[in-house]
């Protein structure tokens, strides 16, 4: 028997820049879970991060656009950018909600679940929506909020962070297997994170 799985994931992320462990674990959990697909959520800024090493929301948006393209299940998503700034997901969610009719589940690291309580109406999230926690290195999976709609996934650790990407290149380091084809030579080409 066939299982239809109708669950949009949503992945949110500054995504500076998006990397090959944010594309691995996405499709990891898109073959391991019950999503139908994932969303890429680029944040223009989140209001738990420091906005001076953000690249330009439209260059990060760019970049996931780049790094999806030839992913049918993986979609780019920039309604954040048409929202209140800061990027709140409630008000997110609640956008998401009222455009599309169907089911969202929230793909969150160990490291923001731990952070969660400090959420704008993080009891609404999750009393609203599945959220699907997946393992991030050196993160507490024990000390997370127990919750009937949370829930701790089985997903690869990936030992690749955004700030290691761009340190590295700043250093002038060959990044080329860290990122997909596509998003390198941008960022190359743009000369993104070398100063």
């Amino acid at each position: 028997m066939t299982v239809l799985h109708n669950k949009t994931g949503l992945f949110f992320g500054s995504f500076n820049p998006i990397h090959n462990g944010h594309l691995m674990l996405a499709k990891y959990i898109l073959n391991e879970y019950d999503l139908a697909e994932i969303w890429f959520v680029v944040s223009p800024q989140n209001p738990l991060k420091d906005k001076k090493s953000l690249l330009d929301e439209h260059h990060r948006l760019q970049l996931v656009r780049l790094a999806v393209e030839d992913e049918p299940c993986f979609k780019a998503i920039d309604i954040e950018f048409k929202l209140d700034k800061p990027s709140y997901t409630i008000n997110t969610l609640v956008h998401l909600k009222e455009k599309y009719n169907k089911p969202f589940v929230l793909l969150m690291g160990a490291d923001s679940a731990a952070s969660l309580k400090k959420w704008k109406n993080y009891e609404a999230i999750l009393n609203d929506y599945e959220v699907y926690v997946y393992p991030r290195p050196g993160d507490d999976v024990a000390s997370i909020l127990k919750h009937k709609n949370l829930k701790i996934i089985n997903a690869p650790q990936i030992e690749l962070s955004a700030t290691y990407i761009r340190q590295a290149i700043k250093a002038k380091k060959d990044v080329r297997f860290l990122l997909s084809e596509k998003v390198y030579d941008y960022v190359k080409e743009m000369h993104f994170y070398e100063k």
